[in-house]
């Protein structure tokens, strides 16, 4: 069980098409990279390929019941991996699942006599994956909205370097990380979690789209764009379908902002908008600052950019490589995507790296508070008008469940 959790053939109820339509082939952690900080002898080497040298799945932990999972409504599961002999090896209470009812809102309006709201209800897939220091929380998020969440956190105990220090005024020279108690140093260290994600909306014959929103100076003429208004400027959306996968990288936080979707070219909405799920990043977008000929970086050169997107070929399942131990850098995504391969029209996979820089504070010290990055697969253009209309309101005290408060009652 290198991958962990495995979701496999995630599909939506569509209920105004009264049938469900797929989105997710299958989805699941690729690898999680580790690289630390410090360069000395007894550190340089403490660049950690996780699902590759150790096994996310192997390496999952017994969930403890009413503490991992909510107490009253979380169902679990068991999960087998292979012994070195080849036999499988129970590991009881792994993966639970649980409907999270957390006060979020899904939509709500409030109108000159009347309101409306819908809460957030949103069934979860919780496994823990806890190798050697680092307990990893991994989350699949189904929302009715019809939006797929995936959320990564992390906990445990930090990797503690010994020091002659006991105070930071006595600090000379870069110690690699932060004096988080006497004697004790916390490495500067960056976290990598790489999904592979089978993108299959509404079918295998796919194609990645760039929307980049572009900022527009105000001519004046209407066929440029433009309009005899006091306004001097606005921003559109200029559209890419992209074609290769050397152009399907993209690297997040740039100049100017993208939306990154993928669409159904052959499958329209009843307006004619291509069907398609976006792509959300939710925090934690870092990438990673190493060298490209450090040899760390060589072996995990695809942690530079957050998104790649390839065309779908059942080898190319581990990102750094199936021998990720033993890898050189030859044998990994970025090396896949030199072939330039087409990624328009095609069964395309996603590759999206939740990245976080984590620099060590004393809160960290002994155990570390949980800290979280996520991503949304998020419709846009896929339903014809939002899912929830059709949700029941909350029961309200003194009104039918099935009314509009009015505003100016008592």
């Amino acid at each position: 069980m290198r991958a962990g959790t495995v979701i496999s053939l995630a599909s939506v109820l569509d209920i105004d098409a009264g049938h469900r339509r797929r989105v997710l082939y299958r989805g699941f952690v690729s690898e999680i990279f580790v690289p630390y900080m410090d360069p000395e002898e007894e550190w340089y080497f403490h660049t950690f390929l996780d699902a590759g040298g150790y096994g996310l799945g192997v390496s999952a932990s017994s969930l403890q019941r009413g503490a991992d999972c909510p107490a009253g409504n979380a169902v679990y599961f068991d999960g087998y991996y292979s012994d070195p002999d080849g036999r499988p090896v129970k590991a009881e209470d792994v993966i639970c699942v649980f409907e999270r009812y957390s006060g979020d809102i899904a939509w709500r309006h409030t109108g000159i006599a009347e309101q409306e709201v819908r809460p957030d209800v949103t069934l979860v897939v919780r496994m823990v994956a806890t190798i050697g220091n680092y307990d990893y929380i991994l989350d699949w998020e189904f929302k009715t909205s019809g939006t797929i969440k995936c959320v990564v956190s992390l906990t445990g105990i930090l990797v503690m370097k010994a020091t002659s220090y006991t105070r930071v005024e006595q600090i000379r020279e870069d110690a690699h990380g932060t004096l988080v108690a006497e004697n004790t140093v916390g490495v500067y260290h960056d976290h990598f979690i790489t999904y592979h994600l089978d993108i299959d909306v509404d079918g295998t014959r796919n194609s990645f789209v760039k929307k980049t929103i572009t900022p527009v100076r105000n001519t004046g003429n209407p066929a440029t764009g433009g309009a005899d208004t006091p306004r001097k400027s606005y921003w559109t959306v200029r559209r890419e379908v992209v074609e290769t996968e050397v152009d399907g990288q993209a690297k997040l936080n740039g100049a100017l902002p993208v939306e990154l979707l993928f669409i159904n070219p052959g499958k329209k909405t009843n307006v004619g908008n291509e069907v398609g799920y976006r792509l959300v990043p939710a925090g934690a977008t870092a990438a990673s600052l190493l060298a490209d000929d450090d040899y760390p970086q060589r072996r995990a050169s695809y942690a530079k950019k957050q998104v790649w997107v390839t065309p779908y070929n059942k080898s190319e399942k581990w990102v750094p490589g199936l021998y990720a131990e033993q890898s050189t850098g030859d044998d990994n995504l970025a090396a896949w995507s030199r072939s330039n391969r087409r990624i328009m029209d095609e069964d395309i996979v996603l590759w999206y790296t939740v990245g976080l820089h984590h620099i060590p504070y004393q809160e960290d010290f002994p155990v570390m508070p949980t800290v979280s990055g996520a991503f949304e697969l998020r419709p846009s253009n896929f339903f014809d008008r939002n899912p929830l209309l059709r949700t029941r309101p909350p029961p309200r005290n003194g009104y039918s469940p099935n009314c509009s408060c009015n505003v100016g009652s008592g």
